[in-house]
């Protein structure tokens, strides 16, 4: 005969915990089987039926009931020791090998290497790769960044943002930039074609056959770029860019202009050409915020996908490369979805802010105070 047991009651509260335990990715699978015993017990089955449900043993089953019963949730993560080799390095020894990472520099270099750091501790190389790994500590790897000291920093954007966030209704958005300096590279001896277990190859050497510079402009919603290649980049070639914008985009709708502080962009000439040409509206990115810009991600397609890996024998073959990769982009246009706010982005620089006055005391740089929101150019609404 099975032995009887009373009925186990669990409140909404630590039904609703097992069930999220059960759930979560990171929760260890024994204990997981555990929590899967206690909501089955709960449902009135017996021992021997959840033995069998679960291809473990009815005294397993009975066991966490019972500890479930006398001490709770807390009960289903005692975890005991396992009988495996024990860890080979103390506790003290992976804290000095983090804070050795964090806090200090190898004798004339930059970083650490995982060899460099096993001398200094005394302990084998893939051991600090597992420190590193677990920590998720990578001193090989680095980013750029910079701060921009722009005093309109906040109002500029506000505006750009706005208009990626809450595009103004009739009217069309372009991200407008100029890639300058595009080099026509070609290789001196032709690479190794890709293979089965071989990557393609190409020289470290290059001869330079001349630059070319490219303005483009990405439409913010449907992800169509517009472009053309010019000898140079000054004013001359961006009013004759803007003469390209008002042919591709006829009749009167207005175009919203997103641009950096490059200084053609200011120059008479162009001012005088937009006051004939009201339905073009400029929105400035702050000083050394090209990262707002999101022609920028597309420059990166453009240079990863058609440039980066060619050889170009003359600079009529880079522009021919690049118009190929402009036409076949926009077969699919493909757009960039912007989702960072304002305060997001504000208290990321903050937190930026605050460490580098830790790193170091006298750099100051100027606050972005907060102001009154105005997503949008004055403009921008008609």
């Amino acid at each position: 005969m099975p032995r009887a047991h009373a009925l186990l009651q669990l409140s909404a509260a630590q039904q609703s915990q097992l069930q999220q335990w059960v759930a979560a990715h990171g929760t260890p699978q024994q204990v997981a089987l555990r929590c899967r015993i206690i909501l089955a017990v709960a449902e009135g089955q017996s021992d021997i039926a959840l033995a069998a449900q679960f291809k473990t043993n009815r005294k397993t089953v009975r066991l966490w009931r019972q500890r479930f019963s006398q001490e709770g949730l807390a009960a289903l993560w005692r975890i005991a020791p396992g009988r495996g080799r024990k860890p080979l390095y103390s506790l003290d020894k992976v804290k000095a090998v983090v804070a050795a990472t964090l806090h200090s520099k190898p004798k004339g270099r930059t970083q650490w290497s995982c060899r460099s750091m096993a001398r200094q501790q005394a302990i084998g190389k893939s051991t600090v790769n597992n420190i590193w790994q677990s920590h998720n500590l990578k001193p090989h790897r680095e980013k750029t960044f910079k701060l921009s000291r722009d005093a309109r920093f906040l109002e500029k954007l506000t505006d750009v943002v706005g208009l990626y966030l809450q595009p103004p209704e009739q009217a069309i958005v372009l991200c407008v930039h100029e890639k300058s300096q595009i080099q026509a590279l070609d290789r001196t001896q032709p690479g190794l074609p890709l293979k089965k277990g071989r990557c393609g190859t190409r020289t470290h050497d290059y001869k330079r056959h001349g630059t070319t510079s490219l303005f483009a402009a990405l439409e913010l919603l449907q992800g169509k770029v517009i472009g053309d290649c010019y000898q140079r980049h000054r004013h001359q070639e961006f009013l004759r860019f803007l003469r390209l914008l008002d042919q591709s985009f006829p009749g009167d709708v207005p175009l919203h202009l997103v641009v950096d502080n490059y200084g053609t962009h200011n120059h008479d000439k162009v001012q005088a050409w937009l006051r004939r040409h009201r339905r073009f509206v400029l929105h400035f990115v702050p000083t050394s915020g090209s990262w707002l810009n999101l022609i920028e991600r597309w420059f990166r397609e453009l240079t990863q996908q058609a440039i980066r890996r060619g050889s170009f024998y003359s600079v009529p073959d880079l522009i021919a490369a690049i118009r190929q990769f402009l036409s076949a982009w926009n077969e699919e246009p493909k757009p960039f979805l912007w989702t960072a706010t304002v305060e997001s982005i504000l208290a990321k620089l903050s937190r930026c802010r605050q460490t580098l006055e830790q790193i170091q005391p006298g750099c100051t740089l100027p606050p972005h105070r907060k102001r009154k929101k105005c997503p949008v150019n004055s403009r921008t609404l008609h």
